[in-house]
This record gives structure tokens, sequence and C-alpha cells, in this order.
């Protein structure tokens, strides 16, 4: 059940994976799937955002404060952190802070080097606030957030937090069932290649991860309908 994921180049993926007595931390083969190294985390934490800063591995779990740093080369853990956040969701950096999600319509900065929040912005569409922000990657200068219970991901502006836009992928979580994978959830997971400018997207007990190609949409979306696809109300 991906809920993290990273590609650190040379044809390696990091993912965290969550559920209670499930959670890992895992480097896998982007060719061909395997497994090379995993490490299990403990059964009461559930693993949530994963990314990588300076060859180490930083990673937030679910409905608690705390994270864990592990080694790239053996992913044995190496450190616990309490970070600021409400919740831990997803992780994401530029090389020069982290920025994080906890399912609210925050994103957050963090110091990479005391873990602690340094900043905050509301992610916005349309004077609309986008709850639910979950797996995070930077890319291009922008943060490309997936928005839970949606197939919609934003790309957020990190000078003000508005979404500059956003990529529907309906047609991938619809084709896996349409196939036959009926207890598939929700779209979650996105990897940036930034050598080669490839993108990475899978989902929670998706069977693939997907390379994909963004195409600029030929109909016309108003602003009303892109929030009824990508902005859920809160429950």
């Amino acid at each position: 059940m991906y809920l993290g994921l990273l590609y650190a180049g040379n044809g390696t993926l990091y993912e965290s994976t969550g559920l209670y007595r499930k959670s890992s931390v895992r480097r896998v083969a982007l060719h061909t799937g395997k497994v090379e190294a995993l490490q299990k985390m403990d059964d009461s934490y559930f693993g949530e955002g994963l990314t990588m800063f300076e060859k180490r591995l930083f990673q937030v779990t679910w409905l608690t404060k705390t994270g864990f740093i592990y080694d790239t080369n053996d992913l044995s853990k190496i450190g616990k952190f309490t970070h600021g956040m409400d919740d831990g969701w997803g992780l994401a950096t530029n090389g020069k802070v982290l920025f994080g999600s906890d399912g609210t319509s925050a994103l957050y900065q963090l110091d990479p080097k005391t873990l602690k929040v340094i900043g905050k912005q509301i992610v916005r569409y349309n004077g609309h606030e986008v709850h639910y922000l979950n797996e995070l990657e930077f890319v291009n200068d922008e943060i490309w957030a997936n928005v839970w219970q949606t197939d919609c991901i934003a790309r957020i502006s990190l000078k003000d937090g508005s979404v500059l836009g956003w990529i529907l992928l309906p047609n991938l979580r619809e084709g896996l069932i349409a196939a036959g994978h009926n207890g598939i959830d929700v779209l979650n997971g996105i990897a940036w290649d930034d050598n080669d400018n490839r993108l990475f997207v899978t989902g929670k007990l998706w069977p693939k991860l997907y390379e994909i190609k963004l195409h600029p949409i030929t109909k016309h979306f108003d602003a009303g309908v892109i929030e009824q696809l990508c902005i859920p109300r809160r429950s």
C-alpha cells in the first residue's frame, strides 16, 4: 500500500508502505519491481510520506507527530524525530527544506536539521481551500500533491500556496478497475526523475506503477467542475 514514493536515480525507487503491522520502507528496482532492501516498521506505526535529503530518507507516520530517518544503503534506522505538523501524511524536498502535509489544506516547511516547522501556507484554488493534501513531490519549482479521495494532483506555487493547475488522472484507476482490479484504493504516489524529466504515479493497493506523459486538456473545464472533481468536501 504505497503512501510515500520517490525516485533516487539509477533505476532505484524508495517506497514507504502503510497499514498497521505491515508498514515498511523499501528500496525497489524500477525496471523489475524487485524489492532490494526492506526495513519493517514497528507494528504500532502506520508509514506515510517519504523523501530523501542529503542521502538520508525521512519518513512521517499517520496519527502521530513522529518521523524516522533511514540510511539509504541498508535502510537501517539512524534517527527519530518529532515534527510540528498536526499529522504525518506527505513529505518532499527541494534540497533546501522539507515540505510536509497533514491531510489539511496546509503545506508546511520544515527545517531539515531540526525537523521543526518553519513556515506554513494554506493551499487555495479559486478562493477555496484545498483540503486532504497527501503525498507530495517537488517538480520544477512547484510542489505537486495528491488530493485524497480524488483522481487529481494539484500543482502548487511555493510563493503563495495557490494552485497553478491540475493533473487529472481518472483514466488510470478506471482502467485498473475495468481490468478486474477491484480492490484498489485512491491515486496516491508521485515520483519525479529530475535528470530525465520522467513522472511516475501509482495508488494505494495498485498493482502497477505508471510512467506518464502529461498533455494539455483539449476540452474546457470551468472552475466549478474542477472544484467538484478535485476538492472533496470535508466530512
